[in-house]
């Protein structure tokens, strides 16, 4: 049977669902991968994928150029006759529901990875969305299977009608590969701590630099951007900006990075100080690797840190909190072992990407 699995990135596909698309090869499936061209998509079919362009604006919501992004969706169903497809952030999710009633798919499942800036937002545009989207989400998920990575964005979902229960699963993210994300002993030198993440002041990058400030007067730490501005999101940080904090002195930037096991390696705290997640995968990753986290007490975070065991959970835009919880792993080396394992063990208990995948794979057959 076919699957095509659709983004509204390569990028998306590359970093967090390459794993469940070799699953699904194993398993006898036949998988598609689908999303606008980038430089990515030749990564992915390195891996032995096709994967199909799909032209679709991040931000823009022009009705004529809206619509022909559900149509020529529509076209790739009817060419490709999929099985199942499996849909992830918000355009996808909503322009591939409607394709599907048109493409006659058999069946549709969708991710809620987070509710990220339309429904986080504060500002005038990102009301406004929500005032779009909120009917579109009641009309295409009436019918289909919807995935969410913790229970607070579901119970959102649900509060606010835009799903109804019995339609609903709780997947607790993409899960991370425990063999190849292995503990890592600590490099003996200045404590590093590390942000990875695309570079959005929603996932809180100010408030890092802000808590770098005041860690300046009382450790010599080095503090670690890893991954770069994203410009199809309004949140987006501008690269004059992140220049801006390297000059001061405040943080380094380290841009892209590709293998992320060497740069857990590097580090010797891992932070997010992020507005909401879906289930953040960097802080699996961190944690598979030995590395105490310190994320902020919201939606995702705190499914994945156990406060004071693997890591520290601190209040969102809180620069003082986060240097104060920073501080405190930066001056205490024993206590960083100690969390690094906790979080070690936890992650192969419960997000090891085997059972997560499996646990994808019934719904799947559920909804078949």
């Amino acid at each position: 049977m076919k699957v095509l699995i659709i983004a509204n990135t390569d990028w998306y596909i590359y970093r967090f669902r390459l794993p469940l698309a070799r699953f699904l090869r194993g398993q006898g499936f036949e998988v598609v991968l689908v999303s606008p061209s980038g430089r990515f998509a030749a990564e992915i079919q390195a891996e032995g994928f096709r994967w199909l362009p799909w032209e679709v604006g991040r931000q823009g919501i022009n009705p004529f150029t809206e619509a022909k992004a559900v149509w020529s969706l529509v076209q790739i169903f009817r060419q490709e006759k999929p099985g199942l497809i499996h849909l992830h952030t918000i355009k996808p999710v909503l322009y591939g529901s409607l394709a599907a009633l048109t493409g006659h798919v058999p069946a549709v499942v969708r991710s809620i990875t987070g509710r990220g800036y339309v429904f986080l937002g504060k500002d005038i545009r990102a009301r406004f969305l929500r005032l779009l989207v909120k009917p579109l989400y009641r009309f295409v998920m009436r019918s289909g299977q919807t995935f969410f990575e913790n229970s607070e964005d579901r119970q959102y979902f649900l509060a606010e009608k835009l799903v109804a229960q019995e339609r609903t699963h709780l997947i607790e993210g993409v899960g991370v590969d425990t063999d190849y994300y292995q503990p890592l002993p600590e490099m003996d030198e200045r404590p590093v701590v590390l942000l990875a993440s695309r570079m959005l002041w929603d996932k809180g990058v100010g408030t890092l630099v802000e808590a770098a400030r005041l860690l300046q007067k009382e450790t010599d730490a080095r503090i670690v951007l890893v991954g770069e501005p994203d410009p199809g999101n309004p949140a987006s940080i501008d690269v004059d900006m992140l220049s801006q904090w390297v000059r001061e002195g405040i943080v380094e930037w380290w841009g892209w990075r590709a293998d992320m096991r060497s740069v857990f390696a590097a580090s010797h705290i891992v932070t997010l100080p992020s507005l909401g997640e879906g289930i953040p995968t960097v802080l699996l990753e961190a944690a598979a690797s030995g590395r105490p986290i310190v994320a902020t007490d919201v939606a995702g975070c705190r499914d994945v840190v156990q406060d004071g065991v693997n890591g520290l959970l601190v209040p969102p835009k809180d620069p003082q909190a986060l240097a104060n919880a920073l501080a405190a792993l930066i001056k205490d080396k024993p206590l960083r072992r100690k969390m690094g394992a906790a979080g070690r063990d936890f992650i192969v208990q419960r997000f090891s990407d085997k059972k997560i995948n499996e646990q994808t794979l019934a719904v799947y057959r559920q909804s078949l």
